[in-house]
């Protein structure tokens, strides 16, 4: 079976598809029919409207999502900052802490666990561009955990969508709208302002993150693939309704505002949402269902066609996020080198890996928990390992990644590193360019009786009007 044979059984029930306009309750009778905001809602429930869009988006992208509530979100105490010496996601509002531009191939040894922080303290910005406030650009995070937060917490970021790539440990995720159980080789998207709460049933946990400032995800364009492969949208499952009644404890809800942390405090609990329904929610994914393609001739094709999620900018076709994933996958190319070819590219592309190994580094500097970054134009390919390896191998069918999943956040967009990314975390590998590419070896010889013999250069050097050079010499 296509699926992750995952060693936590699931614990939840969901409603399935992507983009699908779902609707749900935990009480038959709490949706009201019809009306969305009548005047004496079911069962004594508040009317609210959750808006992840503008109200006049084109119908195509706009997201939205009816609640039904026992008490409204807004019921809560003044925001005060919380933490302000010490929680920052967004160093471009601090000029002394702002992001470094640098054209280096950057690689990280696996990232720590960190068993003393709970989900909101373990949020680190590794790299980022563009800014939330203006609501443009990315933010790339690791987290490690080892802490449920609070039983009377929540949380949320108005900054953007986080896109959760579990590396290690279990997430379960009380979520305003339902709950999401989240294993490794799952990703989860939890969008803009979504209220939830995070604890660890099986301990510490530890992943990636990627905050989506503008725009929500989609599913690729699939073109001339036709109507099916890559991630089906029948495979993505959103929450169904759950609620708990509590109208007397207090409760801290925790707000994560271009990239501070805020605290209100409120006497009921936020997750007592009793039905829903709308475009606008929470979703998991699990990634064995990835429907791989690839060549059947020969050449190895663009990685876009491993594209899970994207998020496009004003530019069809140019994003400013695209999920990428090297699933387990077969290669029978002739004639071809197979792993992914030598590249400078206009999209800056930052790795990770959940587990295993990837075909394109067999070195052994890319780790399980580790990440890769090669910014704008910066060139990047096969290790030197992984170089010999390809090109001496025999061309048989072969099945690669097998027990492995890397991933890739590509953006157009020039991505900054953090002082945190860059020296606190002190996880970036020195010797990468070293141990990657450095020892590559020239292999091009001069066939014997063959003469060197440059396009428009017929007899040696050329002079001022010679009409045999290109371009053209002029005086």
């Amino acid at each position: 079976m296509p699926t992750t044979e995952f060693s936590v059984p699931e614990k939840y029930k969901y409603q399935n598809g992507f983009g699908s306009y779902h609707e749900t309750e935990a009480i038959e009778g709490a949706l009201p029919l019809a009306a969305n905001s009548p005047q004496k809602p079911p069962y004594g429930l508040y009317n609210e409207k959750l808006s992840g869009t503008a109200f006049t988006a084109p119908r195509h992208e706009n997201q939205q999502t009816w609640l039904y509530r026992i008490l409204p979100a807004s019921a809560h105490s003044a925001f005060e900052p919380r933490e302000s010496a010490t929680y920052n996601t967004n160093p471009e509002s601090k000029p002394h802490e702002k992001l470094h531009q640098i054209p280096n191939q950057l690689r990280w040894d696996p990232f720590d666990l960190d068993e003393t922080v709970d989900w909101v303290h373990s949020l680190h910005l590794v790299a980022g561009a563009g800014d939330p406030t203006m609501k443009q650009g990315i933010g790339i995070l690791i987290f490690a955990a080892g802490k449920d937060m609070d039983p009377h917490e929540a949380f949320y970021s108005a900054d953007g969508d986080f896109l959760i790539v579990l590396q290690h440990g279990v997430l379960d995720i009380q979520t305003e709208l339902g709950n999401l159980l989240v294993r490794p080789n799952e990703i989860c998207v939890i969008p803009r302002g979504i209220r939830y709460r995070v604890t660890l049933p099986h301990g510490p946990v530890r992943g990636y993150i990627l905050e989506l400032y503008q725009n929500h995800f989609q599913l690729p364009e699939l073109g001339p693939i036709g109507s099916n492969c890559l991630a089906n949208a029948r495979d993505f499952q959103a929450p169904a309704a759950s609620f708990t009644e509590d109208t007397t404890s207090s409760w801290t809800l925790l707000s994560k505002f271009s990239g501070h942390l805020f605290a209100a405090h409120q006497s009921h609990t936020p997750f007592d949402v009793v039905a829903w329904h709308g475009t606008y929610y929470p979703y998991k994914y699990d990634l064995g269902r990835f429907n791989t393609i690839g060549s059947v001739s020969y050449d190895h094709p663009d990685p876009s066609i491993y594209t899970v999620l994207t998020a496009q900018s004003d530019h069809p076709g140019t994003a400013v996020a695209d999920f990428v994933i090297f699933p387990p996958r077969w290669l029978v190319a002739e004639d071809t080198f197979r792993p992914p070819w030598y590249h400078r590219n206009t999209m800056s592309e930052f790795m990770g890996l959940i587990q295993g190994q990837y075909d394109a580094k067999e070195g052994g500097g890319f780790q399980a928990a580790g990440a890769s970054l090669h910014n704008v134009m910066s060139a990047h390919g096969p290790d030197a390992v992984t170089h010999e390896k390809a090109s001496n191998a025999k061309l048989a069918p072969m099945k690669v990644g097998e027990g492995s999943m890397a991933f890739m956040f590509e953006s157009s967009l020039m991505v900054g590193v953090t002082e945190w990314g860059l020296r606190k975390c002190r996880k970036v590998q020195d010797d990468y360019n070293k141990e990657s590419w450095e020892g590559l070896k020239p292999h091009f010889r001069l066939p014997e009786g063959k003469k060197i013999k440059n396009v428009g250069v017929e007899n040696g050097e050329g002079t001022v009007g010679d009409k045999g050079q290109v371009p053209h010499w002029t005086s």
